[in-house]
This record gives structure tokens, sequence and C-alpha cells, in this order.
């Protein structure tokens, strides 16, 4: 059986639909998603299943639009001039090869966000992450370098914040809290220290002050360790100032070294 189409390294790949070499026994297959086809860097960096082996080249990044600015035509209704995600995303991800030197400028973070659902955000901040783990397992291996367990992450701000829940409300059983927190604290880990992640409707729940003091260790350690970090939101960073703390904490260290992208058009959902 010819592995390409479940295979993340099928657009570099140069035996890629070769019958002879592209199958399941392929050692670069199983260095990325394992012996199974369900483990290695690609399932550990926790992607979504229906975007894990998207690419930049092969997703609906070409269908995408970005917002470049906002006028008030003659008869006083608000137009936006836009233009193509695709320039956009490809120019961020061709600044991958830095985390391979030290002494060069720092990769930026990215707010990606709309006020409108479905627009894309999502879809664009996994693909970026899976150019990331691209740029990271092919740049090791011509550099002779070790890949590392865990590239990349994926943070769902929804699923997080709703574990954190799960152990902390009343009355909850302790066949649910107990492993509820277990995970919700090894994403903690996970998130703080992965070199590239994803943190996906931030701005969406409003957080109780414990939770938001988590949401603040992990993006202060991030942006004071120059660890880059892909934000989705419904909101404009701006609207993080009040969001999860008076004093704006968080929105002040989002915004450090962080290049906001606002996405336009309708909603790109069920495209693929």
């Amino acid at each position: 059986m010819i592995h390409d189409k479940n295979c993340i390294l099928r657009g570099p790949c140069r035996t890629a639909g070769d019958p002879q070499t592209c199958n399941a026994k392929c050692p670069l297959y199983i260095n990325v998603h394992g012996s199974e086809g369900t483990g290695g860097i690609v399932h550990r960096a926790n992607i979504p299943q229906d975007y894990r082996l998207m690419t930049l080249n092969e997703s609906p990044i070409k269908q995408i639009e970005r917002v470049v600015r906002r006028y008030e035509n003659e008869e006083g209704e608000t137009e936006v001039e836009a233009e193509p995600m695709y320039g956009v995303i490809s120019d961020y991800v061709s600044t991958f090869r830095r985390q391979f030197d030290e002494e060069v400028t720092q990769i930026k973070s990215v707010y990606l966000y709309s006020v409108s659902p479905g627009t894309g955000k999502t879809t664009t901040a996994a693909v970026i992450a899976n150019e990331y783990l691209l740029r990271h397992y092919i740049g090791s291996r011509i550099r002779g370098l070790n890949t590392l367990d865990r590239p990349v992450f994926f943070l769902s701000m929804n699923r997080w914040h709703s574990e954190y829940y799960a152990f902390n409300r009343r009355n909850v059983p302790e066949h649910i809290a107990k492993p509820a927190a277990a995970s919700y604290y090894e994403a903690h880990r996970i998130a703080k220290s992965v070199p590239f992640l994803v943190i996906d409707d931030i701005g969406v729940r409003e957080g109780s002050d414990a939770f938001n003091m988590d949401l603040l260790d992990l993006v202060d350690h991030r942006v004071s360790n120059l660890l880059p970090t892909v934000y989705t939101s419904n909101v404009p960073i701006e609207d993080l100032r009040d969001m999860y703390d008076e004093k704006g904490r968080i929105f002040d260290r989002v915004r450090d070294m962080c290049i906001p992208v606002e996405f336009n058009g309708d909603s790109k959902r069920g495209i693929r």
C-alpha cells in the first residue's frame, strides 16, 4: 500500500508515491508517524486530526484573505481592502530556518483573529505548525542533529479550560477530576517549553483568577525565553487587555514581539 497520502513528508519527499519505497516500512515515515502510523512527532504535536497532514501548498489558505486596511466609502459604509493570506504565511514560515541559528533574529509570534467564526484561523495555525514541524525534521537531518521529541504543540484553549473546571468544580468524582488534572498540568508543562506552540481560541472564554495565573505563567515564560507562539482568536488583540486580568498583564505579554493578522471574508468551514 502506497503511503504518500498518509505522510506529512509527501511534499518534499523524492520517493513519495513510489510503490517500492513509499509504504508503512519507510524509516522516515516511521520517524514522523510511528510504526503504527499513530505516533511519532506528528501525533505528539496534538494538531487536530482534520489538519494533521495539511501543509502550505496543499491547504485552503490560497482561498483565504487578510485585511490590509478598513475605510469608509462615499456612502459612509465600512469597506475592506484585502490581500491573499498565502503570501503572508509563506513569508512567515520562511523565517523558521532561524530555529537552527542562535545568533539571528528570533522567530516572531503571530496573532490570527477574526470577529466572524470559520474564516480559516485554526486551519492556518495548523498549517503553520506543520510547516515548522517539517522544517525542524528536515533541517535536523540535513545538519546531522537529533530531531526533538516534540518540536510543536497545539493547545486548544477550550479543551484546556474545560479540563481545569473538570477538577475544580464541587463534588466532581475523583475518577473524573484526577485524570482531568493530570491532563491539564501536563498540557501546561509542555506548552511552556515546546519550541513552537499554537494556542487556539484565546480570548473566547473568561477564566477564574487561578486559571488566568496559569495562562499568564505560560505566556510569560514563552515570551521571556523567545519562544514563538501562534494565537488564534475571535477578538482583536486589544480586547485581551481587560479580559483576563485588570492589569492587562496577559495582553502585554501576548502582544510582545507579536504580529496581528486579521482575517477577511465569509466562513471557510467545509473547504478542504
